[in-house]
């Protein structure tokens, strides 16, 4: 077997203000919570927010990076739910536990069922998630 119930990795990541807007321009998110520092510190965040799309991509690029050093690796399916806003100067913790391995039918790879989240710098839950990867010695 491949990958291992139980198995977790992580990451820490400090987002930046430069960051966050060239991502969010990047992916066509357009929101200016996002980009614009004026229209942020009117806003109920008071300052600019990273968009939900960078930090999606930052979680689901974790698994991939994690389990490719080892095997081919390809997700399957990732869903996340956002608790508190990523905030454009703070530095996050991205989290992963594999809770069920199964087999592929050909018995040549692996299906991982993850559930992940982000810590934000106060200790909180900012986003949840779950996933599903596929690690084969060759895809």
């Amino acid at each position: 077997m491949r990958v291992h119930v139980g198995e977790t990795f992580s990451e820490t990541l400090t987002m930046t203000p430069e960051d966050a807007k060239a991502f969010s321009r990047a992916a066509r998110d357009l929101n200016p919570l996002h980009h614009d520092e004026e229209v942020a510190a009117n806003s109920r965040y008071k300052k600019l927010i990273v968009s939900g799309t960078q930090t999606a991509a930052h979680l689901m690029a974790l698994p991939a990076t994690y389990f490719s050093t080892r095997a081919d690796v390809v997700g399957l399916d990732f869903s996340l739910r956002f608790h508190k806003p990523v905030f454009a100067d703070e530095t996050i913790t991205l989290e992963w536990k594999v809770t069920e391995v199964t087999p592929t039918s050909s018995g040549k790879a692996d299906v991982a069922k993850m559930k992940g989240r982000i810590i934000n710098e106060a200790g909180q839950l900012a986003v949840a998630a779950t996933g599903r990867v596929m690690v084969a010695e060759k895809l």
